[in-house]
């Protein structure tokens, strides 16, 4: 398994190939249009597990691919969601922020925004009954509210995603396991939103895990987020390595391989 890991670690972060095993879906939610990318496991399985991918704050991007392929190699069916849909893709950080922050605002939009696509990787293939969704930044605050939301998942898996939520908002149980990979370093939360993230997960009876990786902020994962850490958003290889390893064990946890 270890060397394994090692090999497709390494293909997530020099692949310059295109993504040929990705195929377009387009679906809707309501009377938006949305573009989302699938890719079938390479392995014949009876259980026919499925992971929802919810990328980062910019959309679909490379990162994303990757990770979807590489995924679909280790015997997974990946649905990466468009959460923005035809006509309101960003095409700058500022876009993205002010999108995202819609999102973050109006929760249940979000929600109702990951179940249909939740709904078209089970359409694609995968069994709904043994799903588990994992998100980057932005994607990984939309696996926490799929989670608060209670949509049909055995587990959620978010990177450097953003943990808070209005203090007003009710506490309600959570079933689905739940696991967070943060940067020790992460400017963008602050360690009183990550107490009170803390303190929701123990009060929503949640089985959770939080691991934190030093000299990490945010974006860890994304080669392309530079290496400079002063700027709160970097690259770093180690916690990378780290973190897709710690997902590996809690696929195989979930999905009981």
């Amino acid at each position: 398994m270890k060397n394994l890991s090692l090999l497709l670690f390494a293909s997530i972060l020099f692949s310059n190939t295109i993504n040929a095993q990705l195929k377009a879906v387009k679906y809707t939610d309501g009377s938006q249009a949305l573009n989302g990318l699938f890719v079938k496991s390479v392995k014949k399985s009876t259980q026919n597990p499925g992971i929802l991918l919810l990328p980062a704050w910019l959309g679909i991007d490379k990162a994303s691919k990757d990770i979807a392929e590489n995924l679909s190699k280790l015997g997974y069916n990946v649905f990466i969601a468009d959460i923005y849909g035809e006509g309101n893709y960003p095409t700058n950080t500022a876009e993205a922020g002010k999108q995202a922050g819609y999102y973050k605002k109006n929760y249940e939009v979000y929600q109702k925004r990951i179940d249909a696509a939740l709904k078209e990787l089970v359409k694609s293939g995968a069994n709904a009954d043994n799903i588990v969704a994992i998100g980057y930044c932005f994607g990984g605050t939309g696996v926490l509210e799929a989670a608060r939301g209670n949509l049909n998942l055995k587990g959620v898996a978010s990177f450097h995603g953003g943990l808070g939520k209005d203090a007003s908002r009710p506490v309600e149980p959570i079933t689905t396991k739940v696991l967070v990979c943060h940067g020790a370093d992460d400017p963008f939360e602050s360690k009183e939103e990550i107490t009170a993230f803390q303190q929701e997960m123990r009060d929503s009876k949640a089985d959770w895990q939080m691991i934190y990786y030093a000299n990490a902020v945010h974006s860890f994962t994304n080669p392309e987020a530079g290496s400079d850490n002063s700027k709160g958003a970097a690259y770093n290889p180690v916690a990378a390595k780290r973190s897709f390893e710690h997902l590996q064990l809690f696929l195989n946890e979930v999905f009981k391989k």
